[in-house]
């Protein structure tokens, strides 16, 4: 469990090594009128394709959300970064799923 809870808390490097290649997109283009994203919709290849400050901030959403819903109150950095590094590989074989699917399925693969 800690190993996934490590792995929510990453997810948001995902806009790493091959997105330089294409465009960047702001995560602000995925914003509703009133400036909320539904980080449930967002997909794969919509973070990947972002700045990587952008992924940053959402990373630690994720985690914390996750952290929340696990009632977690802490971070291990080594799984953390190896779980980012799940997450990243998953992501770009897998750009049509939810950013959620995709730490979902790699939760349920880890146990």
């Amino acid at each position: 469990m800690m190993k996934s809870i490590a792995l929510a808390a990453t997810v948001a490097t995902i806009a790493f090594a091959g997105s330089a290649a294409q465009a960047q997109t702001p995560l602000s283009a995925y914003e509703d009128a009133k400036g909320f994203i539904d980080v449930q919709t967002l997909t794969c290849a919509q973070l990947a394709g972002t700045y990587q400050e952008d992924a940053d901030m959402l990373a630690a959403w994720y985690s914390g959300w996750y952290n929340g819903l696990a009632k977690k109150h802490y971070a291990h950095i080594t799984r953390a970064k190896s779980g980012e590094h799940e997450v990243i590989v998953y992501c770009k074989a897998h750009p049509d799923l939810k950013v959620i699917q995709a730490i979902d399925t790699l939760f349920k693969n880890e146990k």
